[in-house]
């Protein structure tokens, strides 16, 4: 608390220096407390220290026995880089293969024709396709720029589209498909079809279609197949058929039947389909005359004879008409769309949906080959009683490459690319390739000169350096806690990596724990594990890490002994550790850790012991965790008691200064009385 001011009074009996030695006595107990609170926290801070560089320890030794581990990492390389590169899988064997690219996939990207700067593109509704993706966009109409920028905005991984500078005053757009490979081929639909023909980026052009069914002699009859109809109806007959050589169609009478073998060059190629046409036409319906035939004749009685009041009966007539007991109900009319079958290799049959067959009207009928995998043939049959059918030949093409147009101005087609592997050839619509070597993928960026070879090979240089990195974790470790548990300067001084800033820092720590054993004895774990030897196999030529360039105490190396050498730090011999890795990498990689019970997961190796050994003081409510808990429940007693205090020694402040202060007044109102009774004296002495 600051001295009393009194106005007009001086501290001429020194009060407030009084009032503060008091309360430096007073606050000893105080004082006391916030040194202990203060070491506290440096305790606190110091297992946070220390905990931090013990798990940094352990995410590098996970590293080295995990899945994850470098030891499986693989490199590739390629003769031909500028054609094919590789990624290989951590599984991928050590191999070297050869390749030729005799063409990369590509997309379509098409391109108009030269438009003026100020060409607009009219509103619609703009249809693109590529695969089983589309983009839909309604397009209010407007410039060039912003057409191509409307399509970015939504092209959703389906198409592209640039501006490309023509000739002076004039542009052009280009539309790309954003996946490769033949079945990726660009469709326009809607008003995009028509701005595509409007902008001279396609044009018109003849599908490419495979004919049959044109011939008599391809036109067979169909099987007899049992259906629920009436026996006295006549069964379906090619007799009822007629080829028309004029244009080839084939006229189908009621209750008559065909079928038409698919060629061997259509049906092995299941990406087709077939097409043709059926025009229905009602013609008189048979029904009415089946029907007469099913009347029974009524046969007139016998008759009889009479004579003389003597009646005498004809015989019945035994000729047998086979006549049923009951008639048949007549035939009513029959029209079914149930007409297109395909004809299996088996000889059964599955009805091809079809449009309803109105009359007068042509109705298209699309058999994709792909639904009908064993397919043979395709069978017509008729079986209504009233209408005619007329079927069109046969046309066999691809309808997502046979569009009725193609581009006038192509700078790339939508294809497959085509490699051989080893002497094998291989098409794939990517240019990523992930399912012709195992666990590799082959990256195509064009067409080889010459045969490739590919290699795959360890990358030591991961695990060399994750080794490293280890080793360097294993070191900050092992130094910080020589730091906590031992009382030399030398030590810190050791450290040549530290700034000098931070070896002060260290030096505030030096033999903070020095008493605490859990320091020593999780050091002295540590040495023993990575000293030690781990035989996995008795075909292991490396079991330690010495046999690597790596030893801890002295005298693996040069120079000798020396102090530092003896404080349990790592030492890496460069030469003979890249000279393992070259030649035992596996052995390497199994030291770190390795499975000694054959089921299959990690249990024994330096890098598995090591983090085992660290997560029972790193782990949530491990050793360094219950010590900082402990350290938080004294600071917080230590700052309740700091506060009880702070509040006592407010109080006592007040309370002394109060007292002086009255004391002080107390004199200087005596004095004020002696000067008053002094002055008094004088003036009468001067008056006698």
């Amino acid at each position: 608390m600051a001295g009393i001011n009194i106005p007009g009074v001086t501290d001429q009996y020194k009060t407030n220096d009084t009032v503060e030695k008091l309360m430096k006595v007073e606050r000893i107990p105080l004082t006391r407390e916030q040194k202990q609170l203060e070491t506290y926290k440096a305790e606190k801070d110091a297992w946070r220290d220390i905990n931090t560089k013990l798990a940094s320890l352990r995410d590098s030794t996970k590293t080295l026995y995990s899945f994850e581990n470098p030891f499986n990492n693989k490199l590739t390389t390629s003769t031909e880089e500028y054609a094919i590169t590789a990624e290989a899988n951590r599984s991928a064997g050590i191999q070297s293969f050869k390749v030729d690219v005799i063409q990369p996939a590509s997309s379509d990207r098409f391109l108009t024709q030269e438009l003026e700067n100020d060409f607009k593109v009219p509103a619609g509704t703009y249809v693109y396709k590529v695969g089983e993706k589309n983009l839909n966009m309604n397009w209010k109409g407007g410039s060039l720029k912003d057409f191509s920028t409307a399509i970015n905005k939504r092209g959703n991984g389906v198409i592209k589209s640039s501006i490309i500078g023509a000739s002076n005053g004039k542009k052009s757009l280009l539309i790309e498909a954003i996946p490769t490979g033949k079945e990726n081929q660009l469709i326009f639909e809607n008003d995009a079809k028509t701005f595509a023909f409007d902008s001279g980026m396609i044009d018109k052009v003849q599908p490419s279609t495979e004919q049959f069914g044109q011939t008599q002699n391809e036109i067979a009859p169909v099987q007899p197949i049992e259906y629920e109809e009436s026996p006295h109806l006549p069964p379906l007959s090619l007799t009822k058929t007629k080829l028309n050589e004029e244009t080839t169609s084939v006229t189908v009478e009621p209750r008559g039947a065909y079928q038409i073998e698919i060629p061997s060059k259509i049906k092995d190629k299941s990406n087709l389909h077939v097409q043709f046409t059926i025009k229905a036409t009602e013609v008189t319906d048979i029904t009415p005359e089946i029907n007469k035939s099913l009347i029974q004749p009524e046969i007139p009685d016998a008759g009889f004879a009479e004579y003389s009041g003597i009646v005498i009966s004809n015989m019945n007539s035994d000729t047998n008409l086979n006549l049923p007991d009951i008639p048949p109900e007549p035939l009513e009319p029959n029209n079914t769309d149930a007409v297109v079958y395909a004809v299996m290799s088996d000889g059964t049959e599955k009805l091809i949906q079809t449009p309803e067959l109105l009359t007068g009207s042509l109705q298209e009928v699309d058999v994709n080959l792909k639904e009908y995998s064993d397919i043979k043939a395709i069978a017509i049959r008729n079986r209504s009683t009233g209408i005619e059918l007329e079927v069109s030949n046969f046309s066999a093409l691809d309808p997502s490459t046979d569009l009725g147009y193609g581009p006038k101005n192509p700078i790339s087609v939508a294809d497959d690319a085509i490699i051989k592997y080893e002497g094998i050839t291989i098409t794939r619509p990517s240019n990523k390739i992930d399912d012709v070597v195992p666990e590799i993928t082959l990256n195509l960026h064009d067409k080889t000169e010459k045969t490739a070879t590919i290699s795959v090979r360890p990358d030591k240089d991961a695990s060399k350096d994750a080794i490293i990195q280890f080793v360097g974790q294993y070191n900050q470790a092992v130094a910080e806690l020589n730091i906590l548990s031992q009382n030399k300067n030398e030590i810190i001084d050791e450290l040549d990596y530290l700034s000098k800033e931070e070896k002060d820092a260290e030096r505030e720590k030096l033999g903070m724990f020095a008493t605490d054993f859990s320091l020593t004895s999780i050091k002295s774990n540590m040495q023993s594990i990575v000293s030690a030897g781990y035989n996995f196999s008795d075909q292991a030529e490396i079991t330690m890490l010495s046999q690597i360039g790596i030893a801890t105490n002295a005298g693996g190396f040069s120079g000798g002994y020396s102090q530092s050498k003896l404080r349990g730090y790592l030492e890496i011999d460069e030469k003979k550790l890249d000279s393992a890795l070259e030649n035992h990498l596996d052995d390497i990689r199994q030291v770190f850790g390795y499975d000694s019970d054959g089921d299959l997961i990690v249990d024994s190796g330096i890098a598995y012991k090591l983090d085992k050994q660290i997560s029972a003081y790193t782990q949530t409510g491990g050793i360094l965790a219950m010590k900082t808990s402990s350290l938080d429940s004294k600071i917080k007693s230590s700052e309740s008691r700091i506060s009880k205090l702070e509040t006592q020694m407010d109080a006592k402040e007040a309370e002394l200064r109060n007292k002086y202060s009255q004391m002080e007044g107390s004199l200087n109102s005596l004095e004020s009385q002696q000067n008053s009774i002094s002055n008094f004296t004088r003036q009468n002495q001067r008056s006698n």
